[in-house]
């Protein structure tokens, strides 16, 4: 059975004080509505994954993760932050091939690969991305391009090195738009994905990948998107920094 999940993709922003707040204020209020039937998980700049961790170490169904890692191991680079350095702040998770990794500082699929290896090798798992532009979808060729991402890197691995696995599905059309996919179109997309999963692992391993849905996933569209039966959850930028807006997206996924 495939978890519900929420992931809070906090990217460059916050103070560490303001982290903090954030964080406690979402327990505050998760806290008031008994046990939630998904797992949430926080992914902070790294200076403040401890702080964080601290704060959400104790709670059942809380989680941290990192907002990317180096696709090396160790080493003299200088501002880079390793899988094992960052399983070492208490992290279960690494979101790997953003977008905006992809974009803004030329992550290819070699590196990807890199870095999901180091990422499993540390006892992690990745929260893989992946997604169309906009050029791809009106050309007609968004399967093509999802098709090619997931197999040139993730189909590189096998199932046991893949082991709980997430997928994130974020049409890069949409990400900081307010274009959100349509949950029909959104729900094509999660099950063709699932779909590759299955080709090459089989029916069981994704009946039970967990496939999230981003970008401008929000409090007010997430209930229709998460009713969709291939669709388990989301990864959650700027509405993930509203401690309000984040619960209702929580709570959305977990009923």
């Amino acid at each position: 059975m495939r978890k519900k999940v929420v992931v809070g993709n906090w990217k460059m922003n916050k103070t560490k004080q303001e982290a903090v707040q954030l964080t406690t204020d979402v327990l505050d209020m998760l806290n008031n509505t008994g046990s939630i039937a998904c797992d949430v998980v926080f992914a902070p700049p790294f200076p403040f994954m401890d702080s964080i961790n601290d704060l959400i170490s104790a709670k059942n169904g809380m989680f941290l993760a990192a907002q990317d890692c180096s696709k090396h191991e160790k080493g003299s680079f200088t501002g880079e932050v390793s899988a094992k350095i960052t399983q070492s702040m208490g992290a279960n998770y690494i979101i790997i091939g953003h977008s905006e990794r992809r974009a803004f500082f030329k992550e290819d699929n070699a590196t990807l690969i890199e870095k999901i290896t180091r990422c499993t090798a540390a006892q992690l798992v990745p929260i893989f991305c992946c997604g169309e532009e906009a050029a791809d979808r009106e050309s007609g060729k968004h399967l093509e391009v999802i098709e090619q991402q997931i197999s040139e890197v993730l189909l590189c691995f096998s199932a046991q090195e893949l082991n709980n696995v997430i997928i994130a599905y974020e049409p890069v059309w949409s990400i900081g738009t307010g274009n959100t996919a349509s949950p029909e179109i959104a729900q094509e997309m999660h099950q063709f994905i699932r779909s590759i999963i299955e080709k090459k692992f089989g029916e069981e391993f994704a009946n039970n990948t967990s496939i999230l849905y981003g970008g401008s996933c929000n409090a007010a569209n997430s209930k229709e998107l998460f009713s969709k039966p291939d669709i388990d959850g989301g990864l959650i930028g700027g509405a993930s920094l509203v401690a309000q807006d984040f619960v209702s997206i929580i709570r959305n996924c977990a009923n």
